[in-house]
């Protein structure tokens, strides 16, 4: 199934970004590095933060889309993202992108800005 226009955009610019220093900056994360006129920061996440930044990202975009579309694929959206959702073993489908959504009782994604139950 094919993303949604406003989830395929959302992964797009997310995907863009250069989150290995996006906690050091604000002045786009989608600046290349490489092409960077400023001074470059000598500040960088590790690998993990920055993989770990990016799910968060990721996951608060999801918050939003599933429950504006109870048919988005999360996996589908975190892949177009420029994650990575097989498990550490290589199987495909890790449940941590699934388990990262606030869901209500009855299987829909919680509201933005509400927790489960309010």
């Amino acid at each position: 199934m094919a993303l949604s226009r406003l989830a395929q955009e959302f992964a797009d610019e997310i995907a863009g970004h250069d989150w290995l220093d996006a906690p050091y900056r604000w002045d786009q994360a989608g600046h290349r590095r490489e092409h960077d006129r400023k001074a470059a920061g000598t500040q960088t996440l590790t690998p993990e933060e920055t993989l770990n930044l990016l799910r968060n990202v990721v996951a608060v975009a999801t918050q939003v889309l599933r429950h504006r579309d109870p048919n988005l694929d999360v996996y589908e959206f975190a892949e177009a993202c420029g994650l990575d959702t097989r498990t550490h073993s290589g199987r495909s489908r890790d449940g941590g992108y699934v388990a990262a959504i606030r869901w209500e009782s009855d299987g829909v994604a919680c509201a933005p800005g509400r927790r489960r139950g309010q």
